[in-house]
């Protein structure tokens, strides 16, 4: 691999790699920063994420790494670079539109259900894909589904593979152990709730969180936000708490009978079993035909920005980092909280 190359020129401009030059700042986050770059030969712009080499958990290395291995696949952004040098990993990468939360923001907090549906059916599709590779994410939320720009400014692309984790071995197909007593990985929000429960994550886990994100988009919020607490702990345990006590036709009251069929069936899997994802897009394909919608890719905020902005980019949604976004980060380092669980 070619040596990685962070320097200053003589006008204070920073090289990555000796191919792409660093802009200005468009992210931050518990794991580092984003910087939008462009390529010195092409002009091409792409993102590029650093972290120190220092940190208390680096996973940018082994970020890159999974990019590498599930590269090729539909919704995966492409890695243009990765190395350390002095005290920073570096990662260049596609450069994406927004995440689904600062849509959903700029969308004023609803989506119609032609919407959700039209999303739904692609993270099925990239769900799928990881798992196919052997890897299950950990950490299923808004903020991870970024839509592309461009010509794929309708696609739906799935990012942060720094939680992620193998759950087989490519090779022998053998499955990892089930096991409890674990540290609840990923975003209590969408967690399952046998991750709650400190039970080992596979397949299923990914699954019931995309449900939580399915009816977030639906309701606007989800019963269990919210939720006032005096420590992290305690407001994890009340957050669990809700969710077992809710039911899910409580929690999907109001839609279609597929949302709550789509939870019941995740939470119907048992350890090791795959998921039926045919079915499951199915399940949403049919509602969509049976709502007579056509899948023309004219999402909510397609009709919104053509009717508010005229052409004119809205800064708030720029490059997927809302500044809401950003301060949400900034919060939980005041906190002290640890970087692999957010709230």
């Amino acid at each position: 691999m070619e040596k990685l190359r962070l320097m200053k020129d003589n006008r204070s401009e920073i090289i990555v790699g000796g191919k792409y030059r660093i802009i200005r700042k468009i992210g931050s986050g518990s794991f580092g920063d984003i910087y939008l770059g462009m390529s010195i030969q092409s002009g091409e712009e792409v993102a590029v994420k650093m972290e120190s080499a220092n940190a208390r958990h680096p996973q940018l290395l082994y970020e890159a790494k999974l990019y590498r291995i599930l590269s090729g696949g539909v919704g995966i952004p492409r890695i243009r670079y990765h190395g350390k040098e002095k005290n920073f990993n570096t990662l260049v990468m596609d450069l994406l539109g927004p995440s689904l939360e600062d849509l959903f923001n700029f969308c004023t907090r609803h989506f119609t259900i032609k919407t959700v549906l039209m999303l739904v059916d692609q993270m099925i599709g990239r769900l799928e894909y990881i798992h196919l590779k052997c890897f299950i994410h950990r950490d299923i939320k808004p903020d991870n589904f970024l839509m592309g720009i461009g010509r794929h400014c309708n696609k739906l692309f799935l990012i942060d593979f720094g939680l992620a984790k193998k759950y087989r071995d490519p090779v022998s197909r053998t499955h990892i152990q089930y096991r409890e007593d674990k540290n609840l990985t990923g975003t209590a929000r969408y967690a399952s709730i046998n991750a709650h429960l400190g039970i080992e994550q596979s397949r299923r886990d990914d699954m019931e969180s995309l449900g939580y994100v399915m009816m977030y988009f639906n309701r606007g919020v989800l019963p269990w936000q919210g939720m006032k607490a005096n420590n992290k702990q305690q407001k994890y345990e009340k957050i669990s708490e809700k969710k077992m006590s809710t039911p899910i036709e409580t929690l999907c009251k109001g839609f279609p009978a597929e949302f709550a069929m789509y939870i019941n069936y995740c939470r119907s899997l048992r350890f090791e079993e795959q998921p039926d994802y045919m079915y499951l897009r199915q399940l949403f394909r049919i509602l969509f035909r049976t709502l007579n919608h056509h899948y023309d890719y004219v999402y909510d905020w397609t009709m919104l920005k053509q009717k508010t902005h005229q052409g004119q980019p809205n800064p708030a949604i720029l490059l997927g980092q809302a500044e809401s976004r950003n301060e949400r980060d900034k919060e939980k380092e005041k906190q002290g909280l640890k970087p692999m669980i957010s709230d």
